[in-house]
């Protein structure tokens, strides 16, 4: 499957390379239509993929180039709360690592937990929790990819973390730091469970990048993960929590994180 999806792209994308695979969460799309020179599949076109249902994920890749970098954005991610196994989750991501994209960027719109935190917040991901009670690498181990047990212990690139602090300087824009949680969701946390994960170490919660990063580990990307602080986790305020303040917070704030992931391809 994985390689009859890529004659699939290749076919429509010919001798392309991308450099980095950037993935775009919840109202952070936009970045793609910076693309130049744009060549667009839909998943719907590409044997295995799944199509993306979330709001707001136009469910399609975007090659070109980004601040003279060869790039494929996926514009739109899949979530185990639509239905899809944790193989179909990751299976992207798979097949564009073999195209030759080497650099993974993942992007997600997320709950604060951090009480230093405030809805428009850029947090660089140091490291992450899985509490979605699977793994995309259960079952037999495919060692085209890699390993039986990848370590986990420097997942998130240091190197690319600290071009990403630099980068932000320049740009004189702040960046938090912390450990972002994963869920399946698509109920939002309860107060009780953000209270929870608070005392576990994490910083911010959301509902996806978790799988994405254990398989892109698993398939040497070097990894740099960011969550935009769309809203305070269930609890933090007195107020209920709604997909439409999540998605409008993005494309709010969205800019400011396209503009960072740009300057820093360098």
């Amino acid at each position: 499957m994985y390689d009859k999806a890529l004659k699939q792209i290749k076919k429509v994308i010919g001798d392309f390379v991308p450099e980095y695979l950037i993935i775009l969460g919840s109202g952070l799309g936009g970045l793609a239509e910076k693309v130049e020179n744009p060549i667009a599949i839909k998943y719907g076109e590409i044997d295995g993929f799944m199509t993306s249902t979330a709001p707001s994920h136009a469910g399609r890749l975007i090659f070109g180039t980004l601040n003279g970098k060869n790039v494929v954005c996926m514009q739109g991610r899949l979530h185990l709360y639509e239905g899809y196994d944790r193989k179909q989750v990751v299976f992207p991501l798979r097949v564009l690592r073999k195209l030759g994209a080497s650099k993974i960027i993942v992007t997600n719109a997320a709950g604060g937990i951090n009480p230093d935190f405030v809805p428009g917040d850029i947090m660089i991901i140091n490291d992450h929790i899985n509490f979605t009670g699977t793994n995309p690498l259960i079952g037999a181990n495919d060692s085209e990819f890699g390993v039986r047990f990848p370590d986990m212990t420097m997942a998130y690139s240091k190197a690319l973390r600290e071009r990403a602090r630099v980068t932000a300087a320049k740009l004189g824009l702040e960046l938090k730091e912390g450990v972002y949680i994963g869920c399946t969701g698509p109920s939002y946390e309860t107060p009780a469970e953000i209270r929870a994960f608070r005392i576990l170490g994490a910083d911010a919660v959301g509902m996806s990048t978790v799988a994405e990063v254990i398989a892109a580990r698993h398939c040497g990307y070097e990894i740099l993960g960011f969550s935009l602080i769309t809203n305070m986790a269930a609890g933090m305020k007195n107020v209920e929590l709604s997909e439409e303040e999540v998605i409008e917070v993005g494309k709010q704030k969205g800019e400011a994180l396209s503009k960072l992931v740009t300057e820093l391809l360098i």
